[in-house]
Parts: C-alpha cells; sequence; structure tokens
C-alpha cells in the first residue's frame, strides 16, 4: 500500500508523526483542502506526465493549471498526462495519492512549479486518497528530492 511507502520514507526522516490521515477523501484539490482546513491554492497537487519515455512529476499549487507552452519550453515536448496505470506503474501511488515521495523508479523526475513559492507552507499527498503531510517548499524540494524549480503553470494567484 502506498501509504505505508509514505509512512516508512517519513519514518526514516523522523516525520511519520506528521502525516494526517482523514476520515473522508482527499483525491482532489477541493476535497483535500476542505480535509485539511485550508485554501485550496496551498495543495500540493501533483500531476504526472509523460517526458521522453519516463515520467515528470510536476508539483503544483492547487490553483495552477499547466500552460502548455511552458510546458513545451520547458520540456521540449507536448505535455501529455500518464493514464492511471502508467502513473501506479511508475510511482507506486494510485491517483488520488499520488506524490513525490517514496518514489524508487528510476525513469520518473520530479519537479516543484514556482506557483508553490507563494505559501510558507503547502499540503502535498501522502500516497492515499485520504492522506497529506505539511511541508515548508524547501522540505518538499528536499524530501521530493526534486530536479529543480520551473515556471510551467498558469492562472494562479
Amino acid at each position: 500500500m502506498s501509504i505505508e511507502a509514505c509512512r516508512a520514507y517519513f519514518r526514516a526522516l523522523g516525520r511519520e508523526q506528521d502525516i494526517l490521515e482523514f476520515d473522508v477523501s482527499s483525491a482532489t484539490v477541493e476535497l483535500a483542502a476542505q480535509a485539511v482546513g485550508c485554501e485550496s491554492a496551498r495543495i500540493a497537487k501533483t500531476l504526472s506526465f509523460s517526458v521522453g519515455g519516463g515520467c515528470v512529476l510536476l508539483v503544483c499549487a492547487g490553483d495552477a493549471k499547466i500552460d502548455n507552452r511552458k510546458f513545451k519550453d520547458q520540456f521540449h515536448t507536448k505535455a501529455v498526462m500518464l493514464t492511471p496505470e502508467q502513473v501506479l506503474a511508475f510511482t507506486g501511488h494510485a491517483v488520488g495519492g499520488v506524490c513525490p515521495f517514496a518514489i524508487n523508479h528510476p525513469a520518473v523526475t520530479t519537479y516543484l512549479d514556482c506557483s508553490l513559492q507563494r505559501f510558507h507552507t503547502v499540503f502535498p499527498a501522502a500516497g492515499s486518497s485520504n492522506s497529506a503531510i505539511e511541508l515548508t517548499c524547501g522540505e518538499l524540494a528536499e524530501y521530493s528530492h526534486s530536479a529543480g524549480w520551473v515556471d510551467v503553470c498558469k492562472n494562479w494567484g
């Protein structure tokens, strides 16, 4: 189970107790914001794209949308989202609980969108459709093993 992988991952970092588990679904930005009790923009959604035969995970603010031109300029390919089956195969996390943690597939690269940087803390999922963890942007970058910050979203803020 993916939440178990995230628990083990954060246990090794001394942060397992910080994982929030809800009695309700947090599978969408809106549901996650309700479960956490914050504005939807602070939900750090993880989107999965096919790039060069691998997977790019893009973590962005809950109110951000992919800007196709910016995405193509950054990754030199059209933004094509993975199917739920591909997401599970690459990340080990099912859609609704996809996060950039506890990923061991060598063809997965994580990037963080600058739409998140306006917040001190954000709430990415923690491997299930009813979990999250509150992290600073610096912690998110560190714990996700991010390849860097990018600007590929629009309509945020």
